[in-house]
């Protein structure tokens, strides 16, 4: 077997590449991952270089695959190595470039490592290993990793890091009514009052599905989405040619919920539902409106999961002080570091075993504070270590 990289998705043929990742994972996929490409979301010029590991046999069919790219920064990861990156020059060594295995600019934990078997997992997760050695840089960085696909890279000697985010979990609701009944009464009271603050305010929602938006609907939905963005002066991750291609593709996994006022669209929430998951990524809206961004991103996401029958509903990184009492909870996360120097090494695995310690008691303190009645505990427990 041979490791070759990829620097065009595009390049390669999507039956090969989709023959290594699950179907019902629309991240991994060679439409989502080549359409950042074409539109200039994943190019050197925005920090994502993409180089794809693709591990092939002598007659050159693809065994196994992973999204790589060089990063010259750390923006758009959602597992924060900043402080790394400052030891590392205070050692005297560069940490960027360096190699990272993720979805660019989507916290979802799903395959990276992609394969047509164990035995092929198993030597990709090798080579891998090998690449910040050979290749003269600081690190690679796997994230948001699988069951399958962090057992493989332990057992490369890889160090893992974990962090906690938090889902909601579908247990046969008829209805948001019967959720609802199922959380404390200061949780529900709360939520109640939430949402009929967003009614008062004269604001309606849809569901529809990204192909079914026309272009001009797609560009409102574009301008909201930017203006989140504008807020915190930064530039928006992806391109409104991205969504006009992805978004519009028909049979496209991309879900809006619609915000309405009048005629006009005011809020957004983009997700993408795969499997029996929905996966919130990105939300913008016109202006603030009391509980909005609750009912958008919250709300809206538990209901449609409900009405389609879909059994998790993953919110997205970060924002747990509001996720959890409105029926998110906790759902583990990991990743794997190969770091190239030794001492940069240490510090960092030092760092790491502290960090476990502090979400150790993070995890004891959450479940100490369930939204949800005494006797829903057991099952949502149940439901969380099976999640992480």
């Amino acid at each position: 077997m041979r490791l070759r990289r990829v620097a065009r998705l595009d390049a390669l043929p999507a039956a090969a590449w989709d023959r290594c990742f699950p179907p019902d994972y629309p991240f991994t996929r060679h439409a989502f991952l080549a359409a950042l490409e074409r539109h200039g979301c994943t190019a050197p010029a925005t920090g994502w270089t993409p180089c794809h590991a693709v591990l092939e046999d002598a007659a050159g069919q693809v065994l196994a695959a992973a999204p790589l790219y060089f990063k010259t920064h750390s923006y758009g990861e959602f597992v924060f190595d900043f402080a790394w990156a400052q030891t590392s020059h205070r050692l005297g060594q560069r940490y960027y470039p360096k190699l990272l295995c993720a979805i660019p600019f989507t916290p979802a934990t799903g395959p990276r490592l992609g394969a047509v078997d164990e035995a092929a997992r198993g030597a990709l997760a090798q080579r891998l290993a090998q690449l910040p050695a050979r290749e003269g840089v600081s690190s690679l960085h796997a994230l948001f990793l699988d069951g399958e696909d962090l057992a493989a890279c332990q057992r490369t000697g890889g160090l893992e890091r974990r962090d906690v985010q938090f889902h909601w979990h579908n247990r046969g609701y008829a209805d948001f009514d019967e959720f609802l009944a199922r959380l404390s009464a200061d949780k529900r009271k709360k939520i109640l009052r939430e949402r009929r603050r967003v009614v008062e305010a004269g604001l309606r929602f849809e569901h529809r599905a990204g192909d079914e938006l026309t272009e001009r609907e797609w560009r409102a939905v574009y301008a909201l989405y930017a203006n989140t963005y504008d807020e915190r002066g930064q530039s928006p991750y992806l391109t409104p040619e991205f969504f006009l291609d992805y978004g519009q593709k028909p049979g496209t996994p991309v879900r809006l919920i619609l915000g309405y006022e009048g005629r006009e669209i005011v809020a957004v929430a983009i997700t993408l539902i795969g499997g029996d998951t929905l996966y919130g990524r990105h939300w913008g809206a016109r202006a603030y409106y009391h509980s909005l961004h609750f009912e958008t991103c919250y709300y809206q996401g538990i209901e449609y999961c409900i009405r389609q029958g879909l059994a998790r509903y993953d919110a997205g990184a970060q924002g747990g002080e509001h996720k959890l009492p409105r029926g998110f909870l906790p759902a583990r996360t990991h990743s794997t570091h190969w770091l190239a120097d030794a001492r940069l090494r240490g510090a960092v695995a030092a760092a790491l075993t502290q960090e476990r310690g502090w979400l150790d008691e993070q995890e004891t303190l959450l479940a100490a504070h369930s939204p949800y009645k005494r006797q829903a505990t057991a099952a949502a427990r149940g439901e969380e270590q099976s999640d992480g």
